[in-house]
């Protein structure tokens, strides 16, 4: 946690370069792009710096569409494209007190190419990407922003919306796009840090519906979830086009079929959208997929979305601006073993291993070993998930570090670690650890466990196995001079199944607390 907001996991991303010609491939941007460089001073614009609607037939055939499209639906994207250039900066639109030949009082603007156009051939990566950022604002607020029939009739005399009126609130409809893709962005970090796998929309809808103490979701909270996988199908549709998500759109036949044959009138998309919103339902750790029992190719008919490359640089960009701490895979290299093994303590597993992997890197394997037993050493709270991840990385040097372990052997906190990681490594001529290491480390291992992820089945399971395998393991126990000692016993009396034993582990805390 910083001063000014979470630390989250590290994503992964390509080089600059190769992002920015991702940026200049989006269709939208290159739509965009190619509006400024055919428009000129003869370009008709309303008041508001729009095109005018006489003008959409020739800028859809600047783009390249052609009667065979949906009618006006080259105009469409025509209108979108030059919003983008406008607020862009590619193209400049001048208020003129003459409005150009031929134009009505309405068309009174001149339109010049802007300063940002020149950056698109010349700029440097960084240059475009600041470009495609700025269009990923336009593109999320038009997102947001619902296709509403009756706007004209909710504008007051002053000009301003009453959005009352609309059954709509901008601010909660942007909140909730931007929770969905910070959602999109966890679930990538958590995955490595990469953008490969793709999340069934209905597990994405229900993240940010279904509260994570739900047990069974309500009718209603499935009619709220059903309402969402709608509005992101379309929303998603939308910033593919800007390169910040690979979408696979919902199959259409589910909001129609179903419907048809069983005159359904319920929630938004018919019964089996609905149904993928129950089989989601209850995954607020976004764990669960639509019903079960399906194949990979009946879940993607759901919806499958992911952020690309791109839109992990996009999402991860805004998430700094809001105060963040958004890590990259490799800031951690060029700092110390302590602030590897700090830094990578609460870190999904993948993304660890692979910012783990580049601080050894740089290091030769001995040297490496022994600065990350240095650094694991400490009585602090937060010494016992150093040391598990010392483990960790060390198993990622291999023999190379055998040298260095060997030579902490005797160390109180450092050698069971030692022992352990030899045996693991297949090495002979370990000694055996006195009785007062073996629980030492039993108490610095549950230590570790209970800091990093809280009180799992995997770490009950751990207990009582520790608990089974020592007979009078509490008698010992409370003597063990760890810091953690009666804080590990306490949990312990929480996590056993069998209540002697539990209360046992419950009188072994109180000793170690009147003992300190």
């Amino acid at each position: 946690m910083t001063a000014d907001g979470p630390t989250l996991p590290p994503v992964r991303l390509p080089s600059d370069a190769e992002l920015a010609r991702d940026a200049l491939a989006a269709p939208l941007l290159a739509r965009a792009v190619r509006l400024a460089r055919w428009a000129g001073p003869g370009t008709r614009v309303g008041v508001g710096g729009e095109l005018a609607d006489e003008q959409l037939p020739a800028a859809a055939e600047a783009l390249g569409f052609d009667d065979e499209r949906a009618e006006g639906e080259g105009e469409a994207y025509a209108s979108e494209a030059w919003r983008v250039a406008v607020d862009t900066g590619l193209v400049e639109v001048e208020e003129s007190a003459e409005a150009p030949d031929g134009a009505d009082e309405d068309h009174q603007g001149r339109v010049t190419p802007g300063e940002q156009l020149p950056v698109v051939s010349g700029g440097s990566p960084q240059d475009v990407l600041a470009l495609w950022s700025e269009a990923l604002d336009v593109a999320l607020a038009d997102a947001a922003t619902p296709v509403l029939d009756d706007l004209a009739d909710a504008i007051g005399e002053d000009g301003e919306i009453d959005f009352a009126s609309l059954d709509w609130d901008p601010e909660a409809e942007a909140e909730f796009l931007e929770g969905v893709l910070g959602n999109l962005y966890l679930l990538a970090a958590a995955d490595g840090g990469g953008a490969e796998v793709p999340v069934p929309l209905p597990v994405l809808a229900a993240s940010v519906i279904v509260p994570d103490d739900m047990g069974e979701p309500t009718d209603d909270v499935l009619e709220q979830v059903s309402e969402a996988m709608m509005r992101l199908d379309d929303q998603f549709r939308l910033l593919e086009s800007i390169g910040l998500v690979s979408y696979v759109p919902v199959d259409e036949t589910l909001m129609t079929e179903d419907a048809e044959e069983d005159g359904y009138t319920g929630g938004a998309g018919g019964p089996e959208v609905t149904d993928a919103a129950r089989g989601a339902g209850g995954a607020g750790d976004t764990g669960a997929l639509p019903p079960a029992a399906m194949d990979e190719d009946d879940i993607a008919r759901y919806g499958m979305v992911r952020l690309t490359p791109l839109g992990l640089y996009g999402i991860r960009a805004r998430l700094l601006e809001a105060g963040a701490d958004a890590p990259l895979v490799g800031d951690l290299a060029e700092k110390d073993a302590h602030a590897l093994l700090a830094g990578v303590a609460y870190f999904p597993e993948l993304s660890a291993r692979a910012e783990t992997e580049q601080w050894l890197a740089r290091r030769a394997p001995a040297e490496a070993a022994r600065d990350l037993l240095s650094a694991a050493r400490g009585t602090d709270p937060g010494a016992p998930l150093r040391r598990l991840h010392c483990q960790q990385a060390l198993s990622l040097v291999g023999p190379e570090a055998e040298t260095a372990v060997r030579e902490v052997l005797d160390d109180g906190e450092l050698g069971g670690l030692a022992r352990v990681w030899l045996a693991e490594l297949g090495a002979t001529d370990v000694p055996p650890p006195p009785e007062s290491m073996i629980f030492w480390l039993a108490i610095d291992t549950i230590a570790a466990q209970l800091h990093a992820e809280g009180e799992p089945e995997e770490l009950q399971e751990l207990v009582e196995g520790l608990v089974g395998q020592h007979g009078g393991f509490f008698d010992a126990a409370w003597r063990v001079g760890h810091p953690a000692t009666a804080e590990v016993l306490e949990a312990m009396g929480r996590l056993l199944r069998d209540r002697g034993a539990a209360k046992e582990a419950r009188k072994a805390a109180f000793k170690a607390r009147s003992r300190a």
